[in-house]
């Protein structure tokens, strides 16, 4: 004799929806059940490189934030240096550390040229002071050869300067990372 047996599950409710979601700066709350999740970069100073934060302004949106960050953009039509990033170093005396990625585009000649910067920048919380000489790592086609760009010291700022061609433009983009002690 053959005997079935079922034996007596309980399912367990389904799950609720989260009705917030606490963030490293602050909280975000779902709206109608929706959550709004975005990538943000900032120059903020976090020891892990990343934050999450609740949008003041929209309270169902929560930020993922790449912190420690600085980019520009800009252009040249000279050989007339240009500062396309000027990042406050703050009143907190310490010392930077910069890893810069620097990428020309020449309109005139459809051309191109990159440069690494790792530098480091002192400041008193007053003055900046470049920490030794920075390294340049150079990459440049013929028609931009001549290019240049450098991590400087203006005040209590640290400088992306690019330097472009006579009679030539050229669209200009920074992305910098760094680290900070104190």
């Amino acid at each position: 004799m053959s005997q079935i047996h079922s034996p007596s599950v309980v399912n367990p409710p389904p799950p609720s929806n989260p009705t917030m979601f606490v963030t490293d700066d602050g909280t975000a709350i779902p709206l109608v059940s929706t959550l709004n999740i975005t990538g943000v970069q900032s120059e903020e100073d976090s020891a892990s490189g990343i934050l999450t934060r609740a949008n003041p302004d929209l309270s169902n949106n929560l930020e993922i934030v790449l912190t420690n960050r600085v980019s520009g953009l800009g252009s040249t039509n000279s050989n007339t240096p240009a500062d396309i990033t000027v990042f406050d170093c703050g009143s907190t005396p310490g010392v930077y550390n910069f890893d810069i990625q620097i990428v020309g585009y020449d309109l005139t000649d459809l051309a191109g040229c990159g440069y690494f910067i790792s530098g480091s920048v002192r400041t008193t919380g007053l003055t900046a002071v470049l920490v030794g000489t920075p390294d340049k790592i150079t990459n440049e086609e013929a028609a931009t050869a001549g290019c240049d760009a450098n991590l400087v010291v203006a005040g209590n700022n640290a400088v992306v300067r690019v330097t472009g061609l006579a009679g030539k433009s050229i669209n200009w983009k920074v992305l910098s990372q760094y680290i900070f002690v104190s």
